[in-house]
């Protein structure tokens, strides 16, 4: 196996970087936070004339083609600048999409994902915050033309402003290998169905309250099979949860370069403080965190992009590992910054908040251990 990025990836490493540096600033992240939307056309439309809305699906649908490892380049870079707005939102919907979706349904949506004409969302998780079949509690009932959509879904990404929301519904009862779960595609303004934002502390990262009120969809709105959504929402989640990964490594690895740069230049009792061992210590201890966190994020997407049998196993360990990295290695950075990281005014705020809502994103260290456990049969 090469252990290494090929050149495309490097190449595709140094132009997202370069534009998120222009595109991305310090500045533009704390106004998109203030605003519902989190995002502005422009910048939405400048990543899809980069290709990176549609990166991971078939050139057939209007996308790129690219693989996982590919994705997980980009996230990265857009972890270091804390990226606001609804890409991993609408790259979960797309995946669904993509994963459960008729040809129709991905000639329909996917081509207007990948050329930033639509965004989507995926609702899920509900006031269980459970990401298992056994959570899903919102039902949907066949009618003489169509479906019935009733329920609340919690902690939803961006739904207030998705063109289209992939909705998990029961159609069947929870019984074992049969979890009765069904994907329905929910166009925005569609009667009944009302996202409404919650606060959260990751002012860049919207999340949603979605109340279906008797929902009549039709027909052509199941999304796959029904009551087979359970295998591709659990390659939808996997492959999602690589890329979060991704971008906890990315953020992680800017944390550790901002407070080695602050380290050299900070001087106490006449020297600067990364000369004295407690800090030196505290430094290799966050970039340990750092590398361990990408070793494992690397395979995982690797594992993901060839369906290996371990890739769920590879995507637990590596969610598990960054969840505590991310936020031990943030919280380091605030402390050996002192009290100016501990102002608004740094930047350190955004990386901490955005670690703690990745930590529970996809389900948090512990739930990923459980799930280690049990799939190596403890």
């Amino acid at each position: 196996m090469d252990f290494g990025f090929s050149e495309e990836q490097e190449m595709l490493r140094a132009s997202a970087r370069k534009f998120f540096e222009n595109e991305c600033t310090s500045t533009v992240v704390r106004q998109r936070m203030e605003e519902p939307a989190g995002v502005t056309d422009d910048f939405w439309t400048k990543l899809a004339e980069q290709g990176w809305l549609g990166l991971v699906y078939p050139e057939e649908f209007g996308g790129v083609g690219l693989g996982f490892v590919d994705l997980t380049v980009l996230m990265e870079e857009m972890g270091r600048v804390v990226m606001p707005g609804p890409f991993l939102a609408t790259l979960l919907g797309g995946l669904a999409i993509l994963e459960a979706g008729s040809a129709e349904q991905k000639k329909q949506w996917l081509p207007r994902l990948a050329d930033g004409k639509a965004k989507a969302a995926l609702a899920w998780t509900e006031p269980s915050a459970r990401w298992d079949a056994a959570g899903v509690a919102t039902t949907a009932k066949p009618t003489a033309d169509g479906w019935l959509l009733s329920g609340t879904k919690l902690f939803v990404l961006d739904a207030h402003i998705a063109d289209v929301t992939a909705v998990v519904a029961r159609t069947a009862e929870n019984k074992a290998g049969q979890p009765g779960l069904s994907l329905f595609l929910v166009p925005k303004g569609t009667p009944g169905f009302e996202p409404k934002l919650l606060p959260t502390m990751d002012q860049t990262r919207k999340l949603c309250e979605v109340v279906l009120r008797d929902v009549r969809l039709p027909g052509s709105a199941l999304l796959g099979a029904k009551d087979g959504a359970s295998a591709p929402l659990s390659r939808v989640l996997e492959r999602a949860t690589v890329a979060l990964c991704a971008e906890m490594c990315g953020g992680a690895q800017k944390v550790l370069e901002m407070t080695t740069e602050y380290a050299k230049i900070r001087v106490a009792f006449n020297r600067p403080i990364g000369s004295y061992q407690g800090v030196k210590h505290r430094a290799a201890d966050m970039l340990v965190d750092v590398e361990n966190a990408k070793s494992l994020t690397y395979y995982a997407a690797w594992a993901v992009d060839e369906n290996v049998p371990d890739s769920a196993l590879a995507v637990s360990m590596a969610k598990a590992y960054a969840s505590d990295a991310f936020r031990r290695v943030s919280a380091a950075g605030i402390q050996l910054h002192g009290g100016i990281g501990f102002t608004w005014e740094h930047d350190l705020h955004l990386y901490f908040k955005r670690a703690k809502s990745s930590e529970f994103t996809f389900g948090d260290a512990t739930h990923h251990r459980e799930k280690v456990a049990q799939l190596i049969s403890l």
